[in-house]
């Protein structure tokens, strides 16, 4: 391609014809022929006489010119312009893509993509054969084949949140012929790096490709001082620069909202920035997870789990401390353990009981009275752990001897035991290994730990099953039963030192640990988390979006431990039996490094200029500049009358090129609240969007036609450009190239859906390939993945727009069949009794998601006439029927919320639905 400035061309011999306009210029002034000047005296009788029709003797100067432009600009267009033309590297061998695909590449993914494409693009211009290795992939020889077969599957590609194991295994998988390397690298320093680009360069030449965006990170959060301790990492460390982390729980209703937002300062030239976040114990305990506000990776997000969710603890001694001896205080060892990591209630039963503590110790605490009994009984059944430990108040009393006592794990032997003393015979006992299945197994047993004297439990066919641990000879020592959704776990010592010295090991702490007693703010050890499989509730994707595990199989503990996520165990919340760790991708000692590249290695910036061919523009510029050539012509020779000059007018505005929108911001809101109006969002595609407006004209006829609302003109609206605000409903028609909106874009979009605004995504493809596998559903996975919305289930049969106009059930567009998704319920909405719907959704459901191409089963031309087909016969007109009957309930629960979900109207549905 030969270049002239930032103007490529294709054909640029084509250029050469230029050299002929001067013969142009001449040819036109020869033809006609110039006339031959002869004098006549005759003609003097002909002075003062004028022809109906003039006719010069020659070309003007300037109509020459305008037909030699309008000749060049024809000659340009056909050799080929294209405006930022990429630089097209020479060879001719094949070519290696490389990307590191991990989570910091998602802070630009779609900048990496447009790359990758481009790169394809030119290889398939040039012949070569082309491979793509995502190198957070297991290592495999790549495959070489043709770019057209390769570039179908970039569309699809999406991160992995996790980062590359060990690069020098890709070094052993290359083929061992030559070829030229193109690595977008992620620009952070990996083990085996070093060992590939070697090897890459041996094979050919290597180009790096390295965003000069810079990358966040967040740490996992700590607690410490009182309030949650939040740590960023940047990447490189440049100017002071300020990120906000913004802390998302669920809500009392259950649904995700921001519950609190802090901002962290980077100075300049440091590399990581710390803040506090002082919170509520209520409101700290709803957090699930901390990102970046604004960043779309796995590595901007941290998970929370158990250690961040300080209990609240209710201490109760059965005894008063005695004066002067501390350590022999039945709480003393208890508040040691649990002060640093729960938050300790001090006061009566009763007043306890009103704080809803997670736990209630009671330290040789025998009888409580019928009144704290029934409280305390409520209180289990809502899932209270009662905590209890035995003393000489509570082996002097009769407490569960003859009955069982619904405060107590076990049946209780009279009197106690007691080894090691002068009255007795042999040593203190050790504690056995715990066995698997109870909560403490893995953990360590201290040889120094032994036990000197305990209350017993009457042999039962049930103690087995609620010992939990045990002394060296098999006796139980820590028993526990459920009760309702809590539980109660008997100690068979002393909380103090007294009967053993389990109070003054780190063991003590540990089993406080593994009851959900008390968490530590660290990553769990090794010897904490081994001996069980921890199963996966939620994990991340590249991005930093959670998702139900599903059928993803569960880790040892051991591997867990180990903090390092991978293919086999992604970054997420794991669940044990008794509590639940997360696993992040960025560490609490995670470190960003750059990678550094050897000096013989191109290392290029990200950015791509967007080619625009430009020969379009060229040929309507020749076609216009003919045009008024036409004009200039039938003037000169006074041929030109009002009505060909109105045509050839309308003929150039016609050709012209669409004009931007000339409307103020002004001008666009009053047009915009004039009166309602449906909006669609314009797509990269002109086509579709013709297809969103017929759609929104066909359903704005249909509500005028059948209900209240008189709708205006659809409205094309531009995400980055257009306010949202103004319109109740977006149409969202997916396609496949659609571009990411901005974080600009982004924020303009959450505001829209918190503000009661509703989008209908529609990926049109009417779910054919099954489980979102589609190019539509994969890039509605990536457009929606920023926004704030809440989570989403399957329209349920007594979902309010279901009734909201019509009495529905399906939801067919021009296609039929596939799911329709909405806001989940809340848990607690309820069917009133005698009713056969809830009382669902307080509100306008803010997204609505589909693929049944709802545009197209709506669309009418201008003349109001269907534009497409929908099904076959009187089914597909039914079809149609329902669709737009779909599209009416859908507006008017826009327009009209909760209305329809009031019980006072069930009568008359119920009425309705006898019919």
């Amino acid at each position: 391609m030969w270049m002239l400035g930032p103007i490529g061309f294709g054909s640029p011999l084509l250029l050469l014809g230029l050299v002929a306009l001067p013969l142009l210029w001449l040819l036109l002034r020869a033809v006609p022929p110039a006339p031959i000047r002869r004098r006549f005296p005759g003609v003097a009788l002909l002075l003062g006489l004028k022809d109906a029709e003039a006719e010069t003797d020659k070309t003007p100067w300037w109509l020459l010119l305008l037909r030699a432009l309008a000749v060049a600009a024809a000659i340009i267009a056909f050799a080929g312009p294209v405006l930022n033309p990429q630089q097209r590297a020479p060879g001719s061998g094949p070519l290696l893509i490389l990307i590191d695909a991990d989570w910091a590449d998602a802070r630009d993914w779609p900048r990496r993509i447009d790359r990758a494409t481009a790169l394809v693009e030119e290889a398939g211009r040039a012949g070569r054969p082309v491979a793509l290795l995502r190198l957070t992939d297991t290592p495999q020889p790549p495959v070489f084949q043709a770019a057209d077969a390769l570039g179908a599957t970039l569309a699809g590609l999406t991160p992995q949140p996790f980062a590359p194991n060990d690069l020098s295994a890709w070094a052993k998988v290359l083929p061992s012929e030559g070829f030229d390397s193109f690595w977008l690298t992620d620009g952070l320093e990996h083990k085996g790096r070093d060992a590939l680009t070697v090897a890459l360069g041996a094979k050919g030449k290597l180009t790096v490709f390295q965003s000069p965006r810079p990358l966040l990170a967040l740490r996992p959060a700590g607690f410490k001082d009182g309030a949650v301790q939040v740590s960023a990492l940047r990447l490189p460390a440049g100017a002071a620069v300020q990120a906000e982390v913004s802390a998302r729980g669920l809500d009392p209703a259950g649904i995700e909202r921001e519950l609190a937002r802090v901002v962290l300062a980077f100075p300049a030239g440091k590399d990581q920035a710390e803040a506090s976040l002082d919170l509520p114990p209520e409101l700290r305990n709803r957090i699930t997870r901390f990102e970046i506000a604004g960043v779309r990776s796995a590595g901007a997000v941290s998970l929370t789990d158990d250690s961040l969710k300080r209990r609240k603890v209710a201490l109760i001694g059965g005894a008063a401390d005695r004066e002067g001896l501390l350590l022999l205080s039945p709480t003393h060892y208890l508040k040691q353990a649990l002060a640093p990591v729960a938050d300790l209630i001090d006061g009566t039963l009763t007043d306890i009981l009103l704080a809803n503590p997670d736990v209630i110790v009671l330290a040789d605490v025998a009888r409580l009275s019928p009144v704290e009994t029934d409280a305390v009984m409520d209180w289990l059944d809502k899932g209270g752990l009662l905590l209890r430990f035995a003393g000489p108040r509570l082996a002097a009393s009769d407490l569960a001897r003859e009955t069982d006592d619904p405060l107590m794990p076990v049946r209780l032997r009279i009197g106690g035991r007691t080894v090691g003393g002068a009255m007795s015979w042999g040593e203190p006992k050790a504690l056995a290994p715990f066995a698997q299945g109870s909560p403490f197994f893995g953990l360590e047993v201290p040889p120094e730990v032994t036990v000197s004297q305990q209350v017993l439990a009457q042999p039962d066919p049930e103690l087995a099953a609620r010992s939990i641990a045990a002394l060296a000879d098999g006796t139980p020592l820590v028993t526990r039963r459920a009760v309702g959704q809590g539980q109660v776990v008997l100690f068979h010592v002393t909380a103090n030192a007294e009967w053993s010295s389990l109070p003054l090991s780190g063991l003590f702490v540990q089993m406080l640990e593994r009851l959900a007693v008390s968490t530590r703010p660290a990553l769990a050890e090794a010897a904490d988390l081994a001996g069980q499989i921890w199963v996966p509730e939620l994990v991340l994707d590249g991005f930093g979006q959670a998702s139900e595990a599903g059928e993803v199989p569960g880790v040892a503990g051991e591997d867990l431990a180990k903090a390092v996520p991978g293919p086999g165990m992604l970054p997420g919340l794991y669940a044990g039996a008794d509590r639940r760790v997360a696993l992040n991708v960025i560490g609490a000692d995670t470190k960003l490094t750059p990678a550094s590249w050897p000096a013989g290695i191109a290392v290029e910036g990200m950015e791509v200029a967007r080619e625009q061919a430009l020969k379009g523009a060229f040929l309507a510029g020749a076609m216009l500049l003919l045009l008024l050539d036409i004009l200039a012509a039938l003037q000169i020779s006074g041929r030109l009358t009002g009505r060909i000059a109105a045509g050839v007018v309308a003929t150039l505005l016609a050709l012209s090129p669409p004009q931007a929108r000339a409307e103020t911001g002004d001008d666009f809101a009053m047009m915009a609240t004039a009166e309602v109006r449906l909006a669609y969002v314009v797509t990269d595609d002109p086509g579709v969007d013709k297809i969103a407006a017929a759609g929104l004209r066909g359903l704005g006829l249909r509500l005028f036609e059948r209900t209240t609302v008189e709708p205006g003109e659809a409205v094309g609206v531009n995400i980055e450009a257009d306010e949202l605000a103004f319109f109740p409903f977006l149409y969202w028609p997916v396609t496949s190239t659609q571009p990411l909106p901005s974080v600009e874009g982004y924020a303009k979009l959450n505001r829209y859906l918190r503000s009661g605004g509703m989008i209908l995504f529609d990926t049109r493809d009417g779910d054919m390939t099954g489980g979102g596998a589609s190019p539509e559903a994969r890039r509605l996975q990536l457009l929606a993945a920023p926004l704030d919305i809440p989570p989403l289930e399957p329209i349920p049969a007594d979902h309010v727009l279901t009734r909201t106009f019509y009495l529905l059930q399906d939801f067919p567009g021009r296609y039929a069949g596939s799911p329709l998704w909405v806001e989940a319920a809340p848990p607690d909405a309820e069917q009133a009794e005698g009713m056969p719907f809830r009382n669902l959704n307080d509100g306008v459901t803010p997204v609505v998601i589909g693929g049944n191409d709802w545009a197209s089963a709506w669309a009418v031309d201008e003349r109001g006439a269907p534009m497409f087909p929908v099904g076959r016969g009187y089914a597909g007109e039914r079809q149609r029927e329902i669709a737009a009957r779909f599209g009416i309930n859908l507006i008017m629960h826009v327009l009209t919320g909760n209305y329809k979900s009031d019980q006072v109207h069930v009568p008359a549905l119920l009425e309705r639905l006898g019919n």
